[in-house]
């Protein structure tokens, strides 16, 4: 299996500068209206859609990404409130 850590250089010296806690604040913080968002969205759709949704907006936030941008891209997938045809 690819691991995309294995090459990347400044993976290792991460770990090394950062404790696993130390973004913890930071990281919930700006979870947290995508958590919620996620949670309105299942109410309307199911779980599994939502699930993905959330997943794919923060995957392109992830790449750099603002968070609005990142949301409206990942709507755009949507038909029907599915990003394929026939699913849940």
């Amino acid at each position: 299996m690819y691991n995309p850590y294995q090459h990347n250089p400044y993976h290792i010296s991460q770990q090394q500068q950062y404790s696993p806690h130390h973004y913890k604040h930071t990281v919930l913080r700006n979870i947290e209206p995508l958590v919620q968002y996620g949670l309105h969205e299942a109410q309307h759709t199911s779980f599994p859609h939502a699930l993905r949704e959330v997943a794919a907006i923060t995957y392109l936030m992830g790449m750099g990404y603002e968070p609005t941008v990142a949301r409206k891209i990942v709507e755009s997938w949507e038909i029907n409130e599915a990003f394929y045809p026939g699913q849940i």
